[in-house]
């Protein structure tokens, strides 16, 4: 079981900011990796919906044979992990917005956020708010239309330009000094948001966490490969394969994309 593969399911092709942080701090794992390219994005449906979505993914992944899974997805885990950890016994890491290191470093007492409504709306976003964001002011914007534009590899067009000048100017405005990114796709995003935001504002986003989290719990189950051979490295989407084999570009060698209807 230890040499069998981590699975990886997001809403799309934004997970993909997650995955290359993992095989950075655990090259030797195989993993396959599920963009639910057709159903994106999931910040606009129900909680049930995403539920749906998550269980249809997570048995596609143990399906062909995942060890863990990591829920490379903000809305997925804010909306759906509680539900999956009751019904599987495969370990889950879930992805959620790094409002902790964000209170806990700001200056101003001033964060920004930038995620999907999904995860804004969710129960878990408002605990993990209650309980570390106590007298810290959070400025919450839907990041709308973001995700279908990186999903079609249109992040470096004008029409992204004004979304992001739209929706960083009244944090720019409110004198935040903390940038959390609250979806996975929005790394992406950063070189084009360090230009807008002034270079006192630190952007966060949840990757290494994520990546850290993944290798602890395979310790901690015993998981970790004892395999030194090349990795399996399968990324599979239900829509196009060309916006994944930009993002990966520079893993064409050593990873395999492929269309997968699930």
């Amino acid at each position: 079981m230890n040499n069998n593969p981590i699975g990886i399911f997001d809403s799309g092709v934004g997970g993909t900011s997650i995955w290359k942080e993992i095989h950075a701090l655990l090259p030797h794992e195989s993993t396959i990796y599920l963009a639910d390219s057709k159903n994106a994005p999931y910040g606009h449906k129900t909680q049930d919906e995403i539920i749906a979505l998550s269980i249809k993914n997570t048995d596609k992944l143990l399906s062909m044979g995942s060890k863990i899974i990591v829920v490379a997805c903000n809305t997925a885990t804010t909306n759906a992990i509680e539900t999956l950890r009751k019904n599987y016994t495969v370990p889950f890491i879930g992805i959620e917005p790094a409002i902790k290191p964000a209170a806990l470093k700001t200056k101003t007492k001033r964060v920004g956020i930038l995620a999907t409504k999904g995860t804004l709306q969710s129960s878990l976003f408002s605990k993990t708010s209650e309980l570390f964001a106590q007298n810290i002011q959070i400025f919450e914007v839907v990041g709308e239309g973001l995700v279908p534009l990186i999903e079609e590899n249109k992040i470096d067009t004008i029409e992204m330009d004004l979304l992001l000048e739209k929706y960083l100017s009244p944090m720019i405005t409110s004198e935040i000094d903390y940038l959390v990114l609250g979806c996975s796709h929005y790394p992406y995003l950063i070189p084009k948001i360090k230009k807008i935001m002034p270079s006192n504002v630190s952007i966060i986003d949840s990757g290494e966490a994520v990546a850290k989290q993944t290798k602890s719990q395979l310790e901690k189950h015993n998981l970790i490969t004892s395999e030194v051979i090349k990795p399996r490295l399968e990324f599979y989407t239900n829509k196009s394969t060309s916006t994944l084999k930009q993002l990966l570009k520079e893993y064409s060698k050593s990873i395999n994309i492929s269309f997968l209807d699930f």
